[in-house]
């Protein structure tokens, strides 16, 4: 009679935790669609590139409507640098080859094979 208490008891367990983790995965659900919801979801501010000065400054190209601003960014800091009056137009980055991805894992695939 007392095994079926505890066993009782650890499903209840069980069951609650299940009962909350499920509800933290539906609330991350819902605050990633209702953050998709907006006025057009269009994007005000955007980074355009970025350079690292040292270990924790860097410089930031953003672009704000139709302006573009270098900004300082130190850990305590960000300080607006210069305001361009030309737009700098940064081409988009390409991706990896297919031929270097299969490379890549071409040489990732031995390097396992020799370890086994």
């Amino acid at each position: 009679m007392v095994s079926s208490g505890i066993g009782g008891q650890l499903t209840q367990l069980v069951l609650g935790l299940l009962l909350v983790v499920g509800l933290i995965f539906v609330l991350a659900w819902l605050m990633r669609r209702v953050q998709n919801i907006g006025p057009g979801n269009a994007q005000v501010i955007e980074m355009i590139g970025s350079r690292a000065l040292g270990p924790r400054d860097r410089l930031v190209l953003v672009q704000v409507g139709e302006e573009q601003i270098l900004l300082g960014i130190t850990p305590g800091r960000i300080t607006p640098l210069h305001v361009l009056k030309t737009p700098v137009n940064v081409a988009p980055t390409q991706a990896a080859t297919p031929e270097f991805a299969q490379r890549l894992m071409e040489l990732l695939g031995k390097d396992q094979k020799d370890k086994k």
